[in-house]
């Protein structure tokens, strides 16, 4: 059986040949260190990022197979997004910028890390309207044709690889909290609800129309997807960064428009991508035709598929939950990491997968070592 076929048959849970060894990318850092150590060349780090052919090189050097999410993308945020402007430089060397959001945000030279938010384009129902809502509208040019263009060469050509294919569907609130912030959305969604459902509505909106415009040209080239793909990381150690019974009223209802349209397609498996502590929105992604939690990340709160298929069933699936520390550790936590998989990978409807980008301090040994043990073991 073909990767495609393995996995699609592990998250249907049906019979398969093997578990395909998946990742979720690396950090440039960490594709720089390991050219420097002269573990890859170094064409492949320079201009390396997420979902390339460079990205690809890396991964089969390893022994990975795949990387999950890598999926047609069109555009259902902003367009054009806010040019990169630097607002003014601090007297630390720091410099407040306006990102592709319209956040403002402190970037300090050399640190790489999630800056700190001061400021928003988006704060009222003025600036929705004259700066950010024309951003938000529909065109087709959102689709992206040239990647389905290019899919429907290489199937016609034999050369299209065996490998899951994802339709990007968009983000529902993830794109929303990055251009209000944390803070102003809680408080939009007192002082003016009406603005706030107006953005929901017009974000759900939009995703819609480029799922829905990106299958029916796709059904023209003769090409099919494997499942849908929400991106959000709206949930943070604690929980989550939006009230769950808003989230319920308000974002719920467009997933459900979402997957819907994707079954018309024949599209069962839908993930969906957010980091944190997600336990309590489980209940509306899986009410609403979201079966695919991703990347289960580990983190201080120890998340597994465990609990949540206890609780929910097999209705749940799952792809991720490795934890990613193990790189730096050495190979006897490699094993003891493994041996952890095995009873969720027993579980069924399971693909394990390191939980987030491999960080720089991976060792190039530990990672190669965790793709031989794992195809050995599963």
């Amino acid at each position: 059986m073909t990767d495609r076929e393995n996995a699609l048959a592990i998250l249907n849970y049906g019979t398969y040949d093997r578990v395909p060894i998946v990742h979720f990318g690396f950090w440039p850092e960490t594709v720089q260190k390991w050219a420097q150590e002269g573990r890859i060349e170094q064409a492949i780090a320079e201009g390396y990022h997420y979902q390339s052919d460079r990205e690809d090189a890396v991964a089969r050097a390893l022994g990975f197979d795949f990387g999950w999410g890598q999926s047609v993308e069109g555009t259902a945020a902003l367009f054009p997004p806010f040019e990169k402007t630097v607002l003014e430089t601090l007297k630390d060397g720091s410099m407040k910028v306006r990102n592709s959001s319209g956040a403002i945000v402190i970037e300090k030279p050399g640190i790489v890390c999630i800056p700190s938010e001061v400021g928003y384009t988006l704060e009222d129902r003025d600036s929705w309207e004259r700066l950010v809502e024309p951003r938000l509208r529909w065109s087709p040019d959102r689709v992206d044709g040239a990647g389905l263009a290019r899919l429907a060469a290489a199937k016609a050509a034999g050369k299209l690889a065996d490998k899951p294919l994802g339709l990007w569907c968009g983000s529902l609130f993830g794109e929303i909290r990055n251009m209000l912030g944390v803070e102003n959305s809680a408080y939009l969604q007192v002082d003016d609800q009406e603005l706030f459902c107006e953005i929901i509505d017009r974000v759900g909106q939009l995703a819609l129309s480029l799922v829905d415009e990106t299958l029916n040209r796709a059904a023209g080239l003769g090409l099919t997807f494997d499942f849908g793909h929400f991106w959000e990381d709206i949930c943070f150690k604690n929980g989550p960064l939006i009230n769950p019974a808003v989230f319920e009223a308000l974002v719920g209802p467009w997933y459900a428009r979402i997957t819907e349209r994707l079954a018309r397609s024949g599209i069962s498996i839908v993930s969906l991508d957010c980091d944190g502590l997600i336990d309590s929105l489980i209940p509306t992604w899986l009410g609403n035709g979201v079966n695919t939690m991703f990347p289960i990340e580990v983190g201080t709160w120890r998340a597994s598929i465990a609990p949540w298929r206890e609780r929910y069933g097999r209705s749940l699936r799952g792809v991720g939950g490795v934890d990613k520390v193990v790189f730096s550790r050495g190979r006897a936590a490699v094993d003891a990491e493994i041996e952890r998989l095995k009873p969720l990978v027993e579980l069924g409807g399971y693909i394990p997968c390191p939980d987030h980008r491999i960080p720089p301090d991976a060792e190039w040994d530990c990672v190669a070592y965790y793709c031989e043990r794992f195809r050995e073991e599963f």
